[in-house]
Formats: C-alpha cells, sequence, structure tokens
C-alpha cells in the first residue's frame, strides 16, 4: 500500500518541489497552505506522515502539532517538521509540541528521504504491535428526549431510560446531556468537572472524529457510558454550534447499541437539527392544563420539521403527587396524542438514588416507577427489532 505524505506550508515553491521529490520516490501526496488547512485534512485523510513547516501565519507548526496531539485519531502520526531556523530553542518547542523529528531548510533531498523512511518504518512497527481494527461500525438506536418547558422530568427519563435499556440488554448504552450550562446528569451521578462536551464543541468540525468523541465518553459505576453537559451558564453560548452536533450525533450513533440524548427543553435550532437523526422522540408531558398545551403545540411543530407521528412517543411523567394532577386518559385526550407510558410519582426513591449517585432504575429495580421504566425500554426494544 503507498504511504500518504501531507505536507503542510505556506510557501507554495516548497510545497511544490517537495512534493515532486517524494512522489517520484512512489508516496502519494497530501498538501495544504496553511495550518487549519493542514487540520481539516489530516482529520479527514489520516496520512501516514505529516511534514510541517513552523512558521506560518495564523496558526504556526507548534500549535498544529499541538492540536494533532491532542486528537486521538492523529495523535501517533509521525510528524516532521521543518523551518527555515536553526535555533536549538524552536527545536525544543517543537519536540515538546509532540514533533517526532525535526530538519531545517533548506535541506538535501537524500536527508530528507532518509528522515521520511525512517519516521515511517518506525512508525509500521509500532502499528504491527496493536491489536486488530475493529469491525465496521453500525449505527446505533438514538432516543431523544425532550420537553416543551422546564420542571418536567427530562434528564430523570433519560437517565431511567437509558438505565432501563442497559439492565434488559446489558450492551453497550450511551447517555448524552446535550445542553452546555445547564447540566445535571453529571452532578447526580456522582461525575463533575468534565468538559468533553464542550471541548467537542469548542472543535473545528473536522476534529470531532470517532476517537474523540469516545475518549470524551465517561465510565459510570452503573455501565453507563456519559456524556454529561456543563453546568457553568456561560457555556450555553455552545447550543449555537448547530454543524458541531449534526457531526456528534453520527459519531456517537456507532459507539453503542443505544443512543439516549437529553435534549432539554423548547426546540432551539440544535434540538431542529437532531431530531430528524433520531430514531425515537420522547416528549415528556404533565398533567397540568399549560403544560398539556405546550406539548401540543411542540409535537405539531417536531411534525413540521417532516418527522413522521409514528416517530414520536409521549410520556407521562408526573413527578410530585397532587389531586390536582389530570389523569392520563383525560390528559391523552386533550393532548390529542397517544401516551405510551406513564410514571407515577416516587420523590422518595429518586431522592434516595440520587444520594447514591445510582439511577433509581437500578437503585431500586423492583419498585413500581423503576418497573415502569423498564416496560418503557421493552417498548424501544420491540421497535428497534421492528425496524
Amino acid at each position: 500500500m503507498t504511504e500518504k505524505i501531507l505536507i503542510i506550508d505556506d510557501d507554495v515553491d516548497t510545497l511544490r518541489l517537495v512534493g515532486l521529490m517524494l512522489q517520484r520516490q512512489g508516496y502519494q501526496i497530501s498538501a495544504a497552505t496553511n495550518g487549519e488547512q493542514g487540520l481539516a485534512k489530516a482529520f479527514e485523510e489520516v496520512p501516514d506522515i505529516i511534514l510541517l513547516d513552523v512558521m506560518m501565519p495564523n496558526m504556526d507548526g507548534f500549535e498544529v502539532t499541538r492540536r494533532l496531539r491532542k486528537n486521538p485519531a492523529t495523535q501517533s502520526i509521525p510528524i516532521l517538521m521543518f523551518t527555515a531556523k536553526s535555533q536549538l530553542d524552536d527545536k525544543v518547542i517543537g519536540f515538546e509540541a509532540g514533533a517526532d523529528d525535526y530538519l531545517t531548510k533548506p535541506t538535501y533531498p537524500a536527508e530528507l528521504q532518509a528522515h521520511v523512511k525512517a519516521l515511517l518504518g518506525r512508525a509500521e512497527t509500532k502499528k504491527g504491535k496493536e491489536s486488530p481494527a475493529a469491525p465496521p461500525e453500525q449505527r446505533g438506536r438514538v432516543i431523544g428526549v425532550l420537553a416543551a418547558r422546564g420542571g418536567l422530568g427530562v434528564s430523570s427519563v433519560a437517565t431511567n431510560l437509558a438505565a432501563a435499556l442497559f439492565n434488559r440488554t446489558q450492551s453497550d448504552v450511551i447517555l448524552a446531556e446535550l445542553t452546555p450550562g445547564k447540566g445535571t446528569i453529571g452532578t447526580e451521578l456522582g461525575i463533575t468537572g468534565q468538559k468533553g462536551l464542550n471541548e467537542i464543541l469548542s472543535d473545528s468540525p473536522a476534529e470531532i472524529t470517532r476517537e474523540k468523541v469516545q475518549s470524551a465518553l465517561v465510565p459510570h459505576g452503573s455501565g453507563l457510558k456519559l456524556l454529561p453537559a456543563s453546568e457553568n451558564p456561560r457555556d450555553m453560548y455552545l447550543t449555537s454550534q448547530v454543524d458541531h452536533y449534526e457531526i456528534l450525533i453520527s459519531r456517537l450513533s456507532g459507539l453503542a447499541r443505544f443512543i439516549v440524548l437529553d435534549l432539554g427543553t423548547g426546540l432551539p435550532p440544535f434540538v431542529q437539527s437532531i431530531l430528524p437523526l433520531c430514531n425515537d422522540r420522547i416528549v415528556v408531558v404533565e398533567g397540568a392544563l399549560n403544560t398539556i398545551n405546550q406539548t401540543k403545540l411542540m409535537i405539531e411543530e417536531i411534525i413540521k420539521l417532516g418527522i413522521d407521528k409514528s416517530g414520536i412517543l409521549v410520556i407521562l411523567n408526573n413527578r410530585v403527587r397532587s389531586e390536582n394532577q389530570i389523569p392520563w386518559m383525560e390528559t391523552q385526550q386533550k393532548l390529542g396524542y397517544l401516551i405510551a407510558a406513564t410514571i407515577t410519582p416516587a420523590p422518595e426513591l429518586f431522592l434516595s438514588a440520587v444520594r447514591t449517585h445510582t439511577p433509581p432504575v437500578l437503585y431500586q429495580p423492583t419498585s413500581f416507577a423503576a418497573q415502569q421504566f423498564l416496560k418503557f425500554a421493552d417498548l424501544i426494544m420491540d421497535r428497534e427489532k421492528a425496524k
């Protein structure tokens, strides 16, 4: 197989000469004229080696190297830096950033070829010691959970559904909270300070690789894999990264059998972009007239996105005991849509579960509320089989 070499240099003459030189040696050449373009090509093409100039405008070679080493998809690619500078300090900075080798310009063809061949040889030896490649990824079932307004228990429903699916299948289940600045799942499950989602939404789209997303997932004692959202209100601006969300969902769908998404409340642009990518959209409602009316309107707007009614499931989540709650049959009638599941109030159970950082479904699986979630998980599994 012909090795691919990516050359990143703002000097077009250098690109042409070095590229032609290595092409004559049988290598496949790809080129970029700046750091941003080089990163995009590196993440997309994953070359066998990267030749990188240090002195480039906007983003120098040191910063490009740091970003390449930060991303799991490119962190092991050999990097050969070359520059017109020969000072020792520049070489030290280059090696500290993650470069594997260093040459100064101008360099002789034989010297460059020898360095390239040596780096490729070491990389091939290292690759031979790694485990065999995983089989082609399959798309898991993506389940989005949302509500028309806050306080209806979206995070609770998402967490317990994910736990119930894991309980039933013992297969990989990802619980992703996609509302930066409003995170609660991490705290309730005993995981704080995680910045994986923030980093993904802050990267360029090309940097959101499968490996990057996989490394951001946090294993939990319940068996779930978590992608919790930040609690810092300042991070809410990240929800404007609509394109990033679409790529993120695509990557998550290849990492587990079930992917449960906490989409928060309402229909902001990022949620509108995600809903068509979901297999199931679970809308949480409670037995209160105002909430029922708001939920009915939201479902109508979801349908306008081109989503079939059969892809929408309504769950009635009565969080507190109250005689003022409208019964489920009347709620269903007023809503105008079938209610797929009803969760009865169990505040003591949920409070105790939070204290132990355990999903209520797993904290007390024999409880009535847990059985309702497990039954709802069975419904999701039946829909998976039907598809």
